[in-house]
């Protein structure tokens, strides 16, 4: 397998055509709070866990694509921009300097714009540093510590204000039914049953209607709290709290994290730290499950690194609402005859879909997704996250999440595994476990059945 054409390219301080920034070193962060404090505004973009991540404000550049070359083409975009950018540095570390927070669609069929937003002001923070970048495109701006700290205060100057639940609140239906949704799970069973694809996914939606606009900066942090062991993104709309990492590339590593394999923590019997062991591990459904999704991705990784271990076994990864079957990957990645190394965007590229989201093989489920789901996915279980100049950068999979559609009204996804053994009851109520955490976010209660089907 050929590398993906982007390979990190790092612009020259002063030869601006562009894009101009500069990063400063920037002050303690409150060792509770972190990034946390900074996100203030429903408008932000964030990538946040345990404190550090980004959060970024504004919007200096933005590059928008549909259709199967969508990574390609965003790939050549960045290229672009930093060929002809102005960047001062002071720190150069993963996630400093010029960065886009990036959203891409599903699906090489889905209308949805993926897209590239490069942010004017950056708050960063990995490992007990902290900085601040300003990202201009005016030739004329100054570019200082001052400059940078003016404009962050700018965008702090009026935090948004939280919200309350309200009683005309309400969770109303998606694309399918409660029982629609069963039909399809049965469908895509005696799909595998019949050997067409030994794994496929489907997902299913709901939708919040809310009395006052959604607090959106309210529901980060809330879910920054809660799943401080997932990574709190936010993309022009999307929001949520992934517990998949697809891939992260620091310098010359990779690391992802896959996980397949569910146990809803609701009714588990108290006094028994073993259970979730023996109901996971000890499940040949659940294992063959994770398995499959283990071995797509190290499969498509293998042909761009030089080494990489895995898990022999997974482990069981907790979560406020579920446990997880869960396997880390850690790679070196293997330098091309130019001795460059593939840039994170170019591995989402590489690796997207994953069995975990899609199915295996992923031409028969993606067919099956589309003829049984009735739903546009848009940027649900696409790549969402963040690349920097040098190639760096960190992309999970936008799971537990939602996209804000309008200022009242939240549509929420989350999808299943269907393996042979799968049975359409079980696979329903795993989705409302899934939607668990945005529904606890958003105030809503965590069940509702809706009544009526609006078709869409």
């Amino acid at each position: 397998m050929s590398t993906p054409s982007l390979t990190a390219l790092t612009p020259a301080p002063g030869q601006s055509r562009g894009l101009r920034s500069i990063t400063v070193a920037y002050g303690d962060m409150d060792p509770q709070s972190g990034l946390l404090e900074y996100v203030v505004r429903n408008d932000a973009h964030s990538w946040i866990r345990r404190g550090g991540g980004l959060v970024g404000y504004g919007e200096t550049a933005r590059f928008s694509v549909t259709g199967p070359d969508r990574f390609t083409q965003a790939q050549e975009w960045w290229r672009r921009e930093l060929a002809g950018a102005e960047v001062v540095d002071e720190l150069r570390v993963p996630g400093s300097g010029l960065i886009a927070f990036g959203s891409f669609a599903f699906s090489k069929t889905s209308p949805h714009e993926s897209r590239l937003i490069v942010p004017e002001v950056v708050v960063g923070s990995s490992e007990g540093r902290s900085w601040l970048t300003f990202i201009t495109d005016d030739a004329e701006a100054e570019l200082s510590a001052e400059a940078a700290e003016a404009a962050l205060a700018a965008y702090l100057i009026e935090p948004d204000a939280d919200r309350a639940s309200m009683p005309g609140d309400r969770l109303g239906p998606g694309v399918l039914s409660e029982d629609e949704y069963k039909v399809a799970v049965a469908e895509g069973v005696k799909h595998v049953q019949a050997g067409e694809l030994s794994k496929l996914v489907l997902a299913r939606d709901v939708v919040a209607h809310l009395e006052t606009p959604v607090a959106t900066a309210q529901v980060l942090r809330e879910l920054a709290v809660r799943y401080e062991d997932c990574w709190t993104y936010a993309v022009d709309g999307l929001i949520g709290s992934t517990p998949e990492m697809l891939i992260k590339v620091e310098d010359n590593t990779a690391q992802a994290r896959v996980l397949a394999g569910t146990l809803d923590r609701a009714g588990a019997p108290e006094g028994d730290p073993e259970y979730p062991n023996r109901v996971l591990a000890g499940s040949d459904k659940q294992l063959h499950e994770h398995r499959i999704a283990i071995d797509s991705l190290t499969e498509t990784l293998q042909p761009f690194t030089s080494s990489m271990t895995s898990h022999s076994e997974p482990f069981v990864l907790q979560l406020p609402n579920v446990w997880h079957l869960a396997s880390d990957v850690t790679a070196q990645l293997a330098p091309d005859d130019d001795g460059r190394v593939p840039t994170s965007l170019a591995l989402v590229q590489a690796l997207h879909p994953t069995a975990a989201v899609c199915g295996t093989p992923t031409t028969v489920a993606g067919a099956l997704i589309r003829e049984l789901e009735h739903l546009q996915r848009g940027p649900y279980a696409g790549p969402v996250g963040w690349i920097d100049a040098a190639g760096n950068g960190e992309w999970g999979i936008a799971l537990r999440g939602a996209v804000v559609e309008t200022p009242t009204r939240v549509r929420l996804y989350a999808g299943c595994g269907i393996v042979a053994g799968s049975q359409p009851e079980a696979e329903l109520a795993e989705t409302w476990t899934k939607f668990r955490p945005m529904l606890e976010a958003l105030g809503l209660p965590h069940r509702s059945t809706p009544l009526v089907t609006n078709r869409q």
